[in-house]
């Protein structure tokens, strides 16, 4: 699993993730809405740990900069 999720996506899925579950909270955390909140938090949440995203690899998204080795 090659990672391909960069440190701007990263820290903005970790974001969303707050927002996710304060408005889960705020639906109700046993509402249909606030599950499924809380659903996409956790998927938001361990993509963001791994820094991979399986729907990156499936449209060919990459956002990862990496180190290129400078040209001889």
């Amino acid at each position: 699993m090659k990672k391909n999720m960069g440190t701007i996506d990263r820290s903005a899925r970790a974001v969303l993730v707050v927002v996710a579950v304060v408005v889960a909270f705020a639906v109700g955390a046993g509402s249909v809405l606030g599950v499924i909140l809380f659903a996409l938090a956790a998927i938001m949440l361990v993509t963001a740990a791994v820094g991979f995203c399986p729907l990156y690899t499936l449209a060919k998204l990459d956002t990862l900069r990496r180190k290129t080795a400078p040209h001889a």
